[in-house]
């Protein structure tokens, strides 16, 4: 795998920059995983009187179609699956999650993958939502790439030219920074990350 995408809470309600991170995707000739869990959509299906966790998964499940689908208008080649498939990720007891490398690895190489961080749970009978960050960096160790990616949270770094993307160390990076452009279930992390937009992405070859 040369790289791991990581599509965040605030961004997959975001139509926008959907459309444009599937257009850099396009671009891209490498392989790599695109990763991802729930959105806002899982608040709209609360709404409607579904529970928490059956709401979560309803939502990773249907962002994971649509995903495929979006990537496909635009011509990019991708295997969508949610990581309690065979196993490839399985959530332990607290925040230990195991990559299944040898299962995943086994997929076609060609095709981009989408992969959802809806992990195998031993303990249950029912899939379970693990941390983002936790799955990115999880996935990062398993396939020692350089530094997972990351996309500005800031409404203005996808309309006016910035410097992304820029390697960032989160640890290091001040508050008001981290504020602006990471998005937050990232905050609190001491891993260096590669910062971009939808637009730039396609460029960071």
């Amino acid at each position: 795998m040369n790289f791991i995408a990581v599509l965040d809470f605030q961004h997959l309600d975001n139509g926008i920059f959907l459309t444009a991170f599937a257009r850099s995707l396009a671009r891209r000739k490498k392989r790599g995983i695109i990763i991802h869990s729930d959105s806002e959509y899982t608040d709209r299906l609360i709404q409607t009187g579904m529970m928490r966790e059956d709401a979560m998964r309803r939502s990773i499940r249907d962002l994971n179609h649509r995903l495929v689908a979006l990537f496909a208008d635009q011509g990019v080649p991708t295997i969508a699956l949610n990581g309690y498939q065979k196993a490839m990720v399985t959530a332990g007891n607290g925040t230990t999650l195991s990559i299944n490398r040898n299962e995943i690895d086994r997929l076609p190489e060609q095709p981009m993958l989408l992969l959802s961080g809806l992990a195998h749970s031993p303990d249950s009978n029912l899939p379970t939502p693990v941390s983002l960050p936790d799955f990115a960096f999880s996935l990062q160790r398993t396939y020692s790439v350089d530094a997972i990616t990351l996309f500005s949270t800031s409404e203005s770094s996808s309309i006016i030219k910035s410097d992304l993307p820029k390697r960032v160390a989160l640890g290091d990076a001040d508050s008001d920074f981290l504020e602006e452009h990471i998005p937050e279930s990232f905050h609190g992390r001491d891993e260096t990350v590669i910062l971009s937009t939808a637009d730039a992405f396609g460029k960071d070859e």
